[in-house]
């Protein structure tokens, strides 16, 4: 019982790539003493062996991720891996125990894959950036501006994968509006404090 409470009484920020999700999450974590689930770090960590073990195919280099397939294909396949992905989030979630609220953030945590385990819309929202900010994003982030990976075509690569950002992000926005989770745009006009206390306030009934 204890595992679906933990589930149950989550707080969940989703949305796009470089929004600030992680961020944020840190912030409240810091502020209100709660415990912050970085699903990118454990998606690209500690899940592997269960998506090997899955078997979902595995690109056979990375000019086949990144140059080859097109953006359309790449969101498509990106959308259509959520789903078992977010499987392996709730298990890690189901094993962590907390007298206060588990905040998990991240991109795989889909509007609709978690509206149907909520009591309330208000234990959820939805960060994307907007085009200005996320062109702001790329020219200040490393990780942002460059695959890290080495392909034939790192310009290609990388106009891919923003690509695919873009409209896995855009796919998330009209997912929330579908369920009625709230969507905060990011244009930059507002720092990481700014942004959190948005959506602290947007938390405050779970937040004590």
């Amino acid at each position: 019982m204890r595992m679906i409470e933990t589930v149950r009484n989550a707080l969940w920020i989703g949305g796009a790539q470089w929004a600030g999700k992680s961020t944020v999450a840190r912030i409240l974590a810091l502020r209100h003493g709660i415990t912050a689930y970085h699903y990118d770090y454990h998606d690209a960590r500690a899940h592997n062996d269960r998506r090997i073990a899955s078997g979902q195919p595995l690109p056979e280099s990375p000019d086949e991720l990144w140059v080859l397939a097109t953006p359309e294909d790449m969101a498509a396949s990106t959308l259509a891996g959520f789903p078992a992905r977010f499987e392996w989030a709730l298990d890690d979630l189901r094993a962590l125990t907390s007298g206060r609220p588990i905040l998990a953030e991240g991109w795989g945590l889909r509007p609709e894959l978690v509206a149907p385990l909520i009591d309330a819309p208000r234990r959820m929202v939805v960060m994307v950036p907007t085009r200005e900010f996320r062109e702001h994003q790329i020219r200040v982030l490393p990780r942002a501006g460059a695959l890290g990976t080495p392909v034939s075509d790192p310009e290609l690569g990388q106009r891919n994968r923003l690509e695919r950002d873009r409209l896995v992000a855009e796919d998330a926005v009209r997912s929330a509006h579908s369920v009625g989770i709230r969507v905060i745009e990011v244009d930059g006009t507002r720092d990481a404090e700014a942004i959190a206390d948005v959506v602290a306030d947007h938390f405050s009934p779970y937040l004590g």
